[in-house]
């Protein structure tokens, strides 16, 4: 009998098969596998008296389901898992440097705009105003770093489709969320040094240098 199914991994193409009768081809250690349409775990037991009614002396070990089986393969979605855990914890690390690169960056163009922020601020601007400047100003280069990134996250989704299971290379939620999740961060890292340029003391900036 021929069937197509998975063979290795569970990433992988489907190949066909020959399904040849026990009969024909046994060599000892043999996975049975059961289909139910209810609750797996509850079958248990009534594959096991089953069994033992076919031959009381066959063991019958390791029963577990379908979901665990993939889980706890190395070939099945534990590699996955861990190269999502590891892939998870590098952009975690990317977002704290992005967050610190532009918080120092945008601390850096605020104390050189010292003495522009005081001669606004004695001539009537008001805090609203000094913040809005200098976040507007640090969220530029965000949002085009955040669009080229997004344009040559689109291009790499081809090369990395084989490596993904049970998502889309293109999904839309993780194209929305990451990058909504990054102007936020870039708003507070922008907001703190734009708070700080409220304080500044007029006199004291017309006198820097």
């Amino acid at each position: 009998m021929i069937r197509y199914a998975k063979f290795w991994a569970i990433t992988d193409q489907d190949r066909p098969l020959v399904f040849q009768p026990l009969a024909q081809n046994d060599r000892g250690g043999l996975t049975l596998v059961v289909r139910t349409e209810g609750d797996p775990v509850g079958l248990a037991p009534a594959v096991r008296q089953i069994v033992r009614q076919l031959d009381p002396d066959l063991p019958l070990s390791n029963v577990q389901t379908m979901d665990q089986q993939i889980a706890h393969s190395a070939l099945g979605l534990m590699p996955l898992r861990a190269g999502a855990l590891l892939s998870g914890v590098q952009g975690t690390i990317a977002l704290v440097l992005a967050a610190l690169g532009i918080f120092g960056l945008v601390s850096f163009a605020v104390t050189q705009r010292t003495r522009e922020i005081g001669i606004r601020m004695a001539l009537g601007a008001g805090a609203g105003e000094v913040i809005r400047m200098v976040t507007r100003d640090g969220l530029r280069l965000v949002v085009i770093g955040l669009v080229l990134g997004l344009l040559l996250a689109l291009g790499l989704t081809r090369g990395l489709a084989g490596l993904l299971y049970g998502v889309s290379p293109t999904d839309a939620t993780v194209f929305l969320a990451v990058p909504a999740l990054v102007l936020s961060i870039a708003v507070l890292a922008c907001w703190l040094p734009a708070r700080r340029a409220t304080r500044v003391n007029p006199n004291e900036a017309l006198r820097a240098e």
